[in-house]
């Protein structure tokens, strides 16, 4: 292959890939809604206490023991939950509970859903949460189980 050629193809495939990865990174810690989501986690369904649960939203953060970003998700998450009434965060770690990780579909961690009082999944966030935007999510949450 001509050397002209080659570079054009190397400075090509950076080029790509680097908008991939401004992509991704633009998208991750965002809330996302999914009309299809079917899941419901419950705590039994988690392999939790009934307690740990809050009476209007409960934060479910799936963490792994070799997470970076879990400890600061779970700081985030852990003082959301503690300003709010009705309101908990429980980190479910997946190390050794690979079967929640293919049940909730978690590609990454931390991962984290919003789930209702029912335990219905009402938005999922992937990677390191954003905290106006978990505040955003559980005050329409809070707002339309109060309403």
């Amino acid at each position: 292959m001509d050397p002209v050629a080659a570079l054009a193809v190397l400075a090509a495939v950076v080029l790509v890939g680097t908008a991939i990865g401004l992509v991704l990174r633009r998208r991750e810690g965002q809330v996302r809604h999914r009309a299809h989501e079917k899941d419901i986690a419950t705590p039994d369904a988690l392999g939790l206490d009934h307690a740990d649960f809050g009476s209007g939203a409960t934060l479910v953060q799936f963490s792994t023991e070799y997470c970076t970003r879990c400890p600061q998700a779970r700081r985030v998450l852990g003082g959301i939950a503690q300003r709010r009434d009705g309101v908990s965060h429980v980190d479910v770690d997946l190390t050794h509970r690979p079967d929640l990780a293919k049940r909730f579909h978690v590609l990454q961690t931390p991962t984290t859903l919003i789930v209702d009082a029912t335990g219905a999944v009402r938005a999922r966030i992937g990677g390191a949460p954003r905290p106006d935007e978990v505040a955003a999510e559980l005050d329409r949450l809070l707002e339309t189980t109060h309403v």
